[in-house]
């Protein structure tokens, strides 16, 4: 296999990411309020935090990359917001007091940190905490020097937390600040949710822990103090967080500017949501989410770069996301749709809480596989490391990322090349140099519709398209390597890529 691989590695670049040092120390955030802080919350063989790294499916010993797992309380006053129209929320119901909870994957030593906060709003979907984020792109987090930071974000991960361990987790609180019998505390509220909750805390709780994490308060472990210069705090959501994303952007982004003079978060991904696929999302939970082709379901002049990214299962009902990409400064923004990769990874299940501590949480294990078999192997993570590394750029200095365009679609359908693979979108060697047919929905229990499958070609196929094993793997590094000179993937990934294809048999 060395022998295969060699002469493919020898032109991929050494790609260093310019750390830009700033001059001060980045100003207070006067405007917004910080909350108050619990913890580091000691971590001991029977209270651990719901999802630590150490207790997934696929356990991870961040101690092996240098990097230290802590998990804080984090409590304050958050408004309930209402959104009436396009432009900034208004306050519903003032000052309600919550208690949350945050977990934060950083590098041991300061001098390992890239300056670069990745932000993600923990996605509930399946009643319990997910760090997709993590699971997508934590090895490129760690070999940056990036720290990921997770907040719960939710009442019905609440219960689940609570559920996993009452005393651990007894401070936590997303209350209703009005009461039962309250005309505006609404008769009904979604299936996932309780009129006991407020599931419109979110908002302010993100602002606050954002702000937090820039300040040089004592309790903050990446103060300067500690080693650590905080330079870019990035927003992820992916799927129903993603969602929440676009409230976030569109409805209190411009009020944290407002409070501040500069915006909390540097720059945003948002992740597999848009049009009729989750889009904007309701405010608080009495009022309905806007409807399709409200100016609310779509960016527009935020002020900061937006990279926004959708899969094979989603792109078609999100087909109303789509807007044009720019590279104006008060609008940047790109719009990506990944070829080939399905909505509901194994990896955010191989990062999630082990199945042991999901069903203590109450809650069932999601299913790994579908009718159709496995759950897409489709590594999307290749995508969203360069979407990372790009948005970095972008920020940092000022370099656009490449545009793509979106998978074709005619008549409503995609277009399918003769392999039966969309034609257009974010490009792979999975696609562009086919060995398997990807389909973005499968048919079963939970989320398969969105979970994709594979379908390998036929043996007779694969040898019409491939001479022998060196014939592919030509293939694959041309490939690659026009990805990588596009900075449609990470030099990380490209080798990764040559591996594998160097392990693939043609028969």
């Amino acid at each position: 296999m060395t022998s295969r691989l060699t002469p493919f590695l020898r032109w991929l670049p050494r790609l260093a990411l310019c750390t830009v040092a700033l001059a001060a120390p980045l100003a207070a955030h006067a405007g917004t309020p910080l909350p108050s802080i619990t913890g580091p919350v000691p971590a001991t063989a029977s209270s651990y935090p719901f999802g630590a790294a150490d207790h997934t499916l696929r356990p991870e010993k961040l101690s092996r990359h240098g990097y230290v797992e802590e998990e804080f309380f984090a409590s304050g006053k958050a408004n309930v917001y209402t959104w009436p129209a396009p432009g900034p929320a208004v306050v519903r119901t003032p000052d309600a007091p919550y208690t949350t909870r945050v977990l934060v994957r950083r590098p041991a030593q300061g001098h390992r940190f890239s300056g670069n906060v990745i932000v993600e709003m923990l996605n509930p979907s399946n009643l319990f905490d997910l760090n997709i984020g993590w699971g997508l792109s934590g090895d490129h987090f760690m070999r940056n020097g990036d720290v990921w930071v997770g907040i719960t974000v939710k009442p019905v991960s609440m219960v689940t937390l609570q559920t996993f361990n009452p005393t651990r987790y007894a401070a936590l609180s997303l209350a209703n600040p009005l009461p039962l019998t309250d005309p505006a505390n609404c008769a009904t509220v979604a299936a996932d949710s309780s009129r006991s909750t407020e599931n419109g805390l979110v908002w302010d709780i993100y602002s606050q822990v954002g702000a937090w994490l820039k300040s040089q308060d004592r309790s903050n472990p990446l103060r300067y103090a500690k080693g650590f210069k905080v330079q870019q705090l990035y927003g992820f959501g992916y799927s129903q967080t993603g969602g929440y994303l676009y409230n976030y952007i569109n409805a209190i982004h411009p009020l944290e500017v407002q409070r501040n003079g500069e915006p909390t978060y540097d720059g945003y991904i948002v992740a597999v949501a848009g049009g009729l696929f989750v889009g904007a999302v309701p405010m608080n939970q009495c009022e309905p989410a806007p409807p399709l082709n409200d100016p609310r379901r779509q960016f527009n002049h935020v002020g900061v770069p937006i990279i926004h990214i959708m899969s094979q299962s989603d792109y078609l009902i999100g087909i109303g996301a789509r807007r044009p990409d720019s590279d104006l400064f008060s609008d940047r923004f790109r719009h990506y749709e990944m070829a080939g990769a399905g909505h509901a990874t194994p990896e955010e299940l191989y990062s999630a809480a082990a199945p042991a501590d999901i069903i203590a949480g109450g809650r069932a294990v999601p299913p790994l596989a579908c009718n159709e078999g496995p759950r897409s192997r489709f590594p999307s993570g290749i995508h969203f490391n360069a979407v990372f590394q790009n948005l970095d750029l972008w920020v940092r200095r000022g370099l656009p990322p490449p545009r793509s365009a979106p998978i074709e679609v005619v008549n409503g359908q995609p277009v399918l090349d003769p392999f039966g693979n969309v034609v257009g979108g974010l490009r792979s060697p999975y696609v562009d140099v086919p060995t398997s047919r990807w389909s973005g929905s499968s048919t079963g229990a939970s989320f398969c519709f969105i979970a994709g499958h594979e379908v390998p070609l036929s043996d007779a196929v694969l040898q019409q398209l491939y001479r022998n094993d060196l014939d592919y793997d030509l293939l694959v590094a041309a490939n690659v390597r026009r990805l990588l000179r596009e900075r449609f993937l990470t030099a990380p990934d490209a080798a990764r890529l040559l591996i594998e294809a160097v392990k693939f048999d043609v028969p």
